[in-house]
């Protein structure tokens, strides 16, 4: 059995980076999906599911290094269920509603904006090698776009 998700949002939050006591680096952030259509009554709908991705390893710095709040990323791993619940972690807030947390660990980052800013890469040749993306090869300084 296998599973695969993609998102593509927004991080909502800069990357938050530790480490365990073994010395392994871990990398948090959120990331915001949206999407927009128009309803059967002509309004403007939109809906924004949050996610909390998690990265290991040099990812993990890779990830804290380069990313900030409001840079567009592609997200590729397995969704993390509650191991409760087999579902999203489910709890109430402190207004009383209640919220869902989609939990991913990534296994391939996409950077879709240059560093700093919101812009995305033009280059489509560019884009696959600008952008960040890798699973455990070794990336120097140099070959970072931004």
């Amino acid at each position: 059995m296998y599973h695969k998700l993609t998102i593509v949002g927004h991080l909502g939050r800069d990357p938050e980076l530790r480490y365990t006591p073994s010395g392994q680096a871990v990398c948090n952030y959120s990331v915001a999906t949206s999407r927009h259509w128009t309803g059967s009554d002509g309004q403007k709908q939109e809906e924004t599911i949050w996610f909390r991705v998690t990265t290991w390893g040099k990812r993990a710095e890779f990830d804290n290094q380069y990313l900030q709040k409001g840079s567009l990323v592609m997200c590729e791993g397995r969704l993390t269920v509650d191991r409760e619940s087999g579902g999203p972690r489910v709890w109430q807030a402190q207004d009383g509603k209640w919220r869902a947390s989609y939990e991913m660990t990534a296994d391939m980052v996409k950077f879709l904006s240059g560093r700093g800013d919101g812009a995305s890469l033009d280059n489509g040749a560019q884009t696959s090698s600008a952008s960040g993306s890798f699973e455990d090869s070794a990336i120097t300084e140099d070959e970072i776009p931004f």
